[in-house]
């Protein structure tokens, strides 16, 4: 027996979009991967964050240019990051937040869209 479903659905039941998506042009600036110690000195954890920013191509270079800076913040506030907090479900969230909120304070507004996580590791 062959499966029904109406053109108004694709093969999984989905509905399409109600309109096309615009595209938004966007380029990605890979950062340098953070290597952050938590806690004591003696406990020997440590949290490894890799992200890319999203932003408006025409300031790629310049955000690029301060890439150093952006660093710099993002150590400085994972350095105070306590590690009970990484432990939490929603931290990953709520960390992403303050760290976009700190890199678009350096590198001006409307410059970094979004922040891109693509390695969150606590080892």
């Amino acid at each position: 027996m062959a499966a029904s479903f109406t053109h108004a659905e694709d093969d999984m039941g989905h509905e399409p979009p109600s309109r096309p998506t615009e595209y938004v042009p966007v380029a990605f600036v890979p950062l340098e991967t953070l290597i952050v110690s938590l806690g004591s000195e003696a406990s020997g954890q440590h949290l490894i964050v890799t992200a890319e920013l999203e932003v408006d191509p025409d300031y790629a270079a310049e955000v690029t240019t301060l890439s150093p800076r952006v660093l710099d913040v993002l150590n400085s506030y994972l350095r105070v990051v306590a590690l009970e907090e990484l432990s939490e479900p929603t931290s990953l969230i709520r960390m992403r937040a303050q760290m976009l909120r700190r890199i678009q304070v350096v590198t001006g507004a409307g410059r970094v869209r979004d922040l891109l996580i693509t390695q969150f590791v606590v080892n």
